[in-house]
């Protein structure tokens, strides 16, 4: 049968009985996979590839390829059996190969997901992209939409109902609307592209195509917690928003590079989670929701989860500026229900904080420590906050 030995695909195991039909993949450079290929740069040797797209694919793939038997089917590379004609249909193609043909034309703006994204960005991805064949040479051109108008779910403020609001983004003006009904004439609110992020937030909203966007309004943080029905519209909501924010930034700080530009486009949250916490007057330790922001360097916290908004934060500067993160609590100071601590000191005060798990504390301990690590970004941020933490919250 035929050897795939010399393109570098795929070679025979070398444990147990030889059997040509099962196969184990070595990813020399030349076949090495890329961001964006269905398989993580670090999954050096994947058990999985799709036999119709002739490309190796992680565990996480496998799984979203296994949906969508119309455009991929997925073997094991070890386990299942080979005929020769998929051997060498596997031989002339390969992940580079593939990518160059349906990855050929991504927008910079065009959101690619990596292996810890939620379920609908890698669906919506490997749909563009093998689908609907977006990004190949010859195919439809995705271009950066200026605007764009629909309908989303969105969670009320107070009452937590999720209720239907037209949306409007006019990337040209830089800004996003939504009105309470179709027929309003003047928008509940108005958003400013330049202060404005989306994140994907789906097990914190409890819905599969669930978005969160943030923006700052007087001195806080609003959140906006949305959802569509349809997977594709809300990533295309999505990738709409990174494209009006990769225009402001490129009207902003147009002496920059794109590719420098592509990073500040949108984040997710570096850590969320419940902690504990005290005020400065040594208050009885209460429960609250806090997220790392790390591109902010805001450490935010919320009553609960789906709070609209913080009930304060704390700036996080660098280690040079006097911030520090330290393991464990001051000194006589003890938890209420959590003993697992940490305390992070600023110029102006300590926060001390418990942790529901030691594993927790770890996890809080090394992106805490990762954010101080970070040199201060060169791209000017809104105006960076002193502690607002309230004494009574």
């Amino acid at each position: 049968m035929p050897s795939l030995r010399s393109p570098g695909l795929l070679t025979p195991p070398t444990e147990g009985p030889r059997d040509p039909r099962r196969l184990s993949p070595t990813l020399p450079a030349s076949q090495a996979p890329c961001p964006g290929s269905d398989l993580p740069a670090a999954t050096r040797y994947p058990d999985w590839a799709s036999y119709k797209l002739g490309i190796f694919i992680c565990l996480h793939c496998s799984g979203v390829h296994r949906n969508f038997p119309d455009i991929s089917k997925v073997k094991s590379v070890r386990l299942d059996f080979w005929d020769d004609s998929l051997v060498e249909f596997m031989s002339h193609n390969g992940n580079l190969r593939v990518k160059a043909k349906f990855e050929a034309r991504v927008p910079a703006f065009y959101y690619i997901p990596q292996a810890n994204d939620c379920l609908v960005l890698k669906e919506q991805w490997i749909r563009a992209k093998y689908e609907r064949q977006e990004f190949i040479a010859d195919g439809k051109t995705v271009s950066l939409p200026g605007n764009r108008e629909g309908i989303l779910w969105k969670r009320g403020r107070d009452n937590g109902q999720y209720l239907r609001r037209r949306f409007v983004l006019l990337a040209g003006e830089g800004l996003l609307k939504y009105y309470i009904k179709d027929q309003d004439k003047g928008p509940k609110a108005v958003i400013s592209i330049k202060d404005l992020n989306a994140t994907f937030q789906t097990e914190k909203i409890g819905h599969p195509h669930g978005l969160q966007i943030t923006y700052r309004t007087e001195n806080h943080t609003r959140n906006l917690f949305l959802y569509h029905e349809s997977g594709k519209e809300i990533v295309d909501w999505f990738n709409a928003l990174r494209a009006a924010r990769l225009q402001y930034l490129k009207m902003a700080f147009p002496d920059l590079p794109e590719a420098e530009l592509v990073p500040f486009i949108t984040r997710n949250y570096l850590k969320q989670g419940f902690m504990e916490k005290t005020g400065p007057k040594k208050e009885p330790f209460k429960k609250r929701w806090f997220a790392l922001d790390p591109q902010e360097r805001r450490l935010l916290y919320y009553k609960n989860p789906l709070d609209a908004f913080e009930q304060g934060q704390v700036f996080l500067g660098s280690k040079e500026q006097g911030y520090e993160v330290h393991e464990d609590l001051p000194k006589g100071v003890r938890g209420n229900r959590w003993k697992a601590g940490l305390t992070i000191v600023t110029p102006q005060r300590r926060f001390i904080l418990t942790c529901p798990s030691e594993k927790e504390q770890h996890e809080w301990l090394e992106s805490l420590r990762e954010v101080l690590s970070r040199p201060l970004t060169p791209l000017p941020l809104p105006g960076a906050p002193t502690e607002t933490a309230q004494s009574d919250r």
